[in-house]
């Protein structure tokens, strides 16, 4: 029987204390860690609900430890596409190899979670591991936190848990108050959804925060999610509403060049109708016309200092608990401004 949530927790919790506590072999517990389908579905439970009450986490460092070498470390995205996530891969893989280590990716499910098990399966095989923001529950991660080096990236302050990030409420303030002051936009509007993850919350933050510091009121967002199909998506139901608005603050890159595609195709100039910003300063920013005026964030030196901090971590050394990148607002033609190296005539 496992012991039930008012039972004591007892200190330093091993495999064959969990095996006790689901009544199995160590055996059977080490093919649940290793994901083994050789288990019953009805056994499975019952140790991984050991294995969260005993808060036990199979610590694959203790070889490599032994022998003063470490070997691998767990990264979980929500997906591969699209350039952020691929940006902060190559930077978390780069600094992985100089310190001569492996990388561990695992992608979350369709809805951008990823479940206990499977992150208790990664956590095992890895020495240090790194999570998006918003992918596992927070209590996952306070309990692998209290046992293996872990890192939130780009997510929520977690009690428990350290973060590294980049800036996004200052940033995001600055960014609408400049349509607002210096282009005298009165009628942003937010372009993508708040609750898809952390970042994206705080930059939605920040966009109310400019809004109501000028007495303006922050409408409903658009809520669309972060892909390229996304934006065109969002123009379609503004335009269907009569476009309401003068200006769009999209929540990433990827977003705005679609949305300004869309309103191109329906006839609608950017910047002379609409003001559109997007986010990441991705390369086709720089190369679009007009181009996007948007919020530069270092991606891929965000990954690379997890790597970093992780190694460090897992070979004992102190490290800062957490971390914000600085971002800054990057401006093109697309808010209005003139571009770069060009005048300010007519586009």
């Amino acid at each position: 029987m496992v012991a039930s949530s008012a039972a004591p927790v007892p200190a330093g919790a091993t495999i064959y204390s969990v095996a006790e506590a689901a009544g199995v072999s160590i055996a059977t517990v080490s093919r649940v860690v290793q994901g083994s389908a050789a288990v019953s579905e009805r056994t499975r439970d019952k140790v991984l609900a050991a294995i969260q009450h005993l808060d036990y986490t199979p610590h694959a460092a203790a070889r490599s430890l032994a022998v003063r070498q470490h070997e691998a470390l767990g990264l979980v995205l929500p997906e591969l596409d699209g350039p952020y996530f691929s940006e902060l891969l190559m930077g978390f893989e780069e600094a992985a190899a100089e310190d001569g280590l492996s990388v561990l990716l695992s992608l979350a499910d369709h809805d951008r979670t990823l479940s206990v098990e499977r992150f208790t399966r990664l956590a095992a095989g890895v020495d240090g591991i790194a999570v998006l923001g918003g992918i596992v529950p927070d209590e996952a991660l306070r309990r692998t936190a209290r046992t293996k080096p872990l890192l939130v990236v780009a997510g929520a302050q977690t009690p428990g848990v350290d973060r590294l990030t980049a800036e996004n409420v200052t940033s995001s303030t600055e960014l609408t108050a400049h349509l607002l002051d210096d282009h005298g936009r009165s009628r942003p509007v937010f372009v993508g959804d708040p609750d898809i993850a952390p970042d994206v919350r705080e930059r939605h933050v920040g966009f109310v925060r400019a809004l109501e510091a000028r007495g303006v009121e922050a409408g409903e967002p658009v809520r669309v999610g972060l892909r390229e199909a996304d934006g065109v998506v969002a123009v379609e139901r503004l335009l269907a509403d009569g476009l309401p608005t003068d200006a769009l603050v999209c929540a990433n890159d990827e977003i705005a060049l679609a949305v300004t595609d869309r309103l191109a195709a329906a006839g609608h100039r950017v910047p002379d109708d609409l003001a559109v910003t997007g986010w990441d300063d991705i390369m086709a920013a720089r190369y679009v016309r007009p181009g996007l005026t948007t919020v530069q964030q270092p991606v891929r030196e965000l990954g690379a200092l997890v790597a970093r901090r992780l190694h460090a971590r897992v070979s004992g050394l102190a490290t800062e608990p957490s971390a914000v990148l600085a971002t800054r607002v990057v401006r093109r033609g697309s808010c209005g401004c003139p571009e770069p190296g060009r005048d300010a005539g007519p586009r």
